[in-house]
């Protein structure tokens, strides 16, 4: 910050001047490409998400590129390539060489994602066009100033980027002692977890699914009785829970079916086969829980039921019966009729416990790895923010010395 201050001092002591983003880069379209066209590739397709939708043989954009996209629940995403690309469902913004440098240029968009995501239209799948962002204003500092500001962010990205990287690591090594700590092994006929011999049962035969009834998100309150809607369980929660971010009116609570402490909630519905059927194991207090979603009671270890619904097994049991294309469902019977191995009580404590250290540190916000992330993210969004903001003036030339002067 203080070799910052100082270019600042020397080079623009009484602010930068702004311009329209259109003055400063050049805005195209993508090209439309339907699924179907696609020849596989290396070429990352960007479409409306923020990865890349596809992977084609073909590129129309290469060097350094801002995109941003163009439609669906993320439209006015920021992202930054630096390789060749398809922009399909979106727009690039190439920074023009000499004003303004395309690093520069991706953090102040960056820093400004919220108001380009305020920019949707459309009732139905929301658009940002390029003519929503092409007249918006930028601060063009001098170059040194630019290449620094490029310098320290880079810095904070490339620290989060290394957490990222160790954090999946640790999560692909969990994945791997959960997989072989709820793995049971035959031996003479009989099945053995972890040197504890175990008998399998179907999920109804230890429980019952209660279905969750027609709370929608519209009736939420800012206070009330807690509830969970179905979406929330693989876009917002982790594995447990006793806390819920939405609520509903003590009168409208009478009319919802509940989940009760030491249920295990099941979302019931999902775009993607990865989040159907994503398990919940809730340790509050009775709570409303709605249609699409299903509350698995049971005698068990609420925790260890959890982990199991988890299991590569599980997967790939669920994806043999998913169905449905947008919109995907597993039967509740054909949930109910999944085999898993059932130790000892003693023993599933004993696999949880195990299990939670590991979910601790890749899981949970406040302590692990996950904290370290969101603590460098809020410092480098607090600098991004900081080295970003200019004083603004609008210059103009003085005919007869030739040098800018501050309009009033």
């Amino acid at each position: 910050m203080n070799r910052i201050e100082k270019l600042i001092a020397e080079l623009c002591p009484n602010g930068v001047e702004w311009k329209k983003l259109g003055e400063v880069a050049e805005l195209k379209r993508g090209t439309p490409i339907t699924k179907g066209k696609i020849v596989n590739g290396e070429i990352p397709v960007i479409a409306g998400g923020r990865q890349p939708a596809y992977f084609h043989n073909e590129y129309n954009r290469e060097g350094e590129t801002i995109v941003v996209a163009g439609s669906g629940d993320y439209a006015g995403y920021v992202s930054y390539w630096n390789k060749p690309i398809f922009v399909s469902d979106a727009f690039s913004i190439k920074a023009k060489v000499g004003i303004i440098i395309t690093k520069y240029l991706y953090y102040y968009l960056l820093n400004k994602q919220e108001v380009i995501h305020s920019k949707k239209k459309g009732s139905g799948v929301p658009h940002v066009h390029i003519g929503d962002i092409i007249s918006f204003p930028i601060p063009i500092p001098p170059l040194p100033i630019q290449e620094e500001i490029v310098k320290i962010l880079d810095t904070f990205t490339e620290l989060e980027a290394e957490l990222e990287a160790e954090l999946e690591a640790r999560k692909k090594q969990y994945e791997y002692y959960r997989n072989k700590l709820l793995t049971p092994v035959e031996h003479k006929g009989r099945w053995f977890l972890n040197g504890v011999e175990v008998e399998w049962k179907k999920l109804g035969e230890v429980g019952t699914l209660i279905r969750g009834s027609g709370l929608q998100k519209k009736d939420f309150v800012p206070e009330g009785v807690g509830c969970i809607h179905y979406g929330q369980i693989y876009t917002y929660y982790g594995n447990f829970a006793d806390k819920t971010i939405s609520f509903v009116s003590e009168t409208l609570a009478k009319k919802f079916k509940k989940a009760k402490k030491g249920d295990v909630l099941i979302s019931g519905v999902s775009e993607n086969v990865e989040d159907i059927c994503k398990p919940l194991g809730w340790f509050g207090d009775e709570i409303c829980i709605s249609g699409d979603m299903f509350a698995f009671r049971h005698n068990q270890n609420t925790k260890f039921i959890t982990y199991l619904l988890q299991t590569s097994d599980f997967k790939k049991y669920k994806e043999r019966y998913a169905q449905g294309t947008k919109v995907i469902r597993v039967k509740s019977e054909k949930i109910l009729e999944y085999n898993i191995p059932l130790p000892p009580l003693s023993e599933q404590e004993r696999i949880v416990a195990i299990l939670d250290k590991f979910d601790a540190l890749v899981n949970d916000l406040t302590a692990g790895l996950p904290a370290e992330i969101k603590a460098r993210r809020k410092q480098y969004e607090y600098y991004r923010n900081k080295l970003l903001n200019f004083n603004r003036y609008h210059c103009r030339i003085d005919s007869r010395r030739g040098n800018c002067k501050e309009d009033s």
